[in-house]
């Protein structure tokens, strides 16, 4: 059932006011041609394995009058607050789509809703030169619009300011980041590559590899891979071509970063120590654009660098690094399949419980999700860089996997997981009040199948959460 009185939620910084609604008919039923296309894409999706099939909403034509316009209103949402208005969201039937315009310091922006594709709606303005950038992200059943500030993705990291702790950041993620090719269902985990992914806001990687030759040490051949299994039925793929993508990436976005966990993983008897020496030899040099502090910095001083998340043990030459403090933020000792656990280098608070056994037990996995946002939104990172390990516990990267599966039962593959538990995680961060007292982060959500269809929904929320941080002084 819908909601029948329409809410509006302004996660932006300034007082945004309602000034207008046009309500439109119900579309028409789709016709012949449209129905073949919809099949086609259905049938497409069934082969490859993904489950959203529903299909999106038109957009409202230019010719298409309104049949009730109510001009001139003046419902004001203050930053951060929600409205519950008085305006219904529909008249006649919970079918109908209202066109919505808002007055932000003198621009007025529109937005249709539902939106018209399967993606969250960049708001139009009047204005071509427009001082704000919205975002609307409507969840139908509640009536409720959550407007954020848009942001480009590609470069979001450009408008925040050098001396936030990166652990303060709410920041999108992908769990198993590579693994889009062609593969069984129970491995394949995103649906689009992480060029893609970078380019739509995604700013942290979760990265398993297997070298190739681990007793040749002179070669940097590492074998991407989850779990056991190679991440494509076509071939290998390598891990020197990932970061081909993300060193062109933060070449043409340098206000960006990167933060990358690593882990070995797969078939064969390679040695932690000895993808310690092949990272180190050919990928980690000093000369490079790693980041090996071993405790979080700030955003200025990782712009354009990837930042080393290491799940793995390491020799001892590189445990003198840092004046002995080592290399690499400390990610060893995560401890499995756990719904709330800290690293014992004590800069990792994560949330990783994985093994959902049938999918009645999704909703577990939804609420784990949730109760970790709340412990990331309820801490407040000073500002400033971090002096050193001690200090840098006191303010810990919040990790947060949505991911979730079991190899049995194909109700628990990735992209079954996913379907339910992106949007409800979408759905609570619209709609979850803010932290009167914390940063209201998100810390890092690492999820799965994201950007499918074009629906990038849970990035632009998680990014947009970023709106008041701005705000906060040292």
């Amino acid at each position: 059932m819908v909601a029948e009185k329409l809410t509006v939620r302004n996660s932006t910084s300034t007082p945004i006011i309602l000034r207008r609604i046009e309500r439109f008919e119900s579309p028409q039923d789709s016709n012949a041609g449209d129905n073949i296309a919809l099949f086609a894409r259905n049938f497409t999706r069934v082969l490859t394995n993904t489950t959203r099939i529903a299909e999106p909403v038109k957009a409202i034509s230019e010719a298409t009058r309104p049949f009730e316009d109510q001009n001139e209103l003046d419902v004001r949402i203050d930053p951060f607050t929600t409205n519950q208005t008085d305006r219904r969201a529909f008249v006649h039937s919970d079918k109908e789509r209202m066109r919505l315009t808002f007055e932000v310091e003198g621009e007025r922006h529109t937005i249709q809703v539902p939106v018209p594709t399967a993606e969250s709606a960049t708001m139009k303005c009047e204005s071509e030169n427009s001082k704000h950038r919205l975002t609307g992200v409507y969840l139908t059943n509640e009536s409720y619009l959550a407007i954020f500030s848009s942001a480009n993705l590609n470069a979001w990291m450009h408008e925040l300011r050098d001396d936030i702790r990166l652990p303060g950041l709410s920041i999108p993620g992908t769990h198993n980041s590579p693994t889009c090719y062609v593969a069984p269902p129970s491995v394949r985990c995103q649906a689009v590559g992480p060029k893609e992914q970078l380019q739509n806001g995604v700013r942290f990687f979760d990265i398993r590899v297997q070298p190739q030759y681990p007793e040749d040490l002179d070669k940097d051949d590492l074998i991407l891979v989850h779990s056991v299994f190679p991440i494509s039925l076509t071939g290998n793929k390598y891990f020197r071509d990932l970061m081909k993508e993300v060193n062109e990436f933060l070449d043409q976005n340098p206000s960006e970063t990167v933060i990358m966990s690593l882990k070995r993983e797969g078939p064969g008897n390679a040695t932690d120590e000895q993808l310690a020496e092949i990272l180190s030899r050919h990928y980690i040099r000093p000369d490079s654009r790693w980041w090996t502090t071993p405790w979080p910095p700030t955003l200025g001083q990782v712009r354009g660098k990837v930042v080393l998340v290491r799940r793995f043990s390491i020799p001892d030459e590189l445990k003198k690094q840092h004046d002995t403090f080592g290399w690499g933020i400390d990610g060893c000792g995560w401890e499995d399949n756990h719904p709330n656990a800290n690293c014992p280098s004590g800069h990792l608070c994560i949330q990783d419980f994985y093994e959902v056994q049938e999918s009645t037990n999704i909703d577990n996995k939804i609420n784990y999700v949730r109760q970790h946002i709340d412990r990331a939104s309820r801490h407040s990172h000073p500002f400033g860089e971090i002096p050193n390990p001690d200090k840098g516990r006191e303010c810990p990267f919040y990790i947060n996997f949505l991911s979730a599966s079991n190899f049995w039962r194909p109700n628990t593959w990735p992209e079954k997981i996913a379907a339910k538990v992106n949007p409800a995680t979408v759905d609570y961060l619209c709609r979850r009040p803010y932290d009167e007292n914390g940063d209201s982060s998100t810390g890092i959500l690492v999820t799965d199948w994201v950007g499918l269809d074009g629906d990038w929904d849970l990035v632009r929320c998680t990014v947009g959460m970023n709106a008041k941080l701005r705000l906060r002084e040292n």
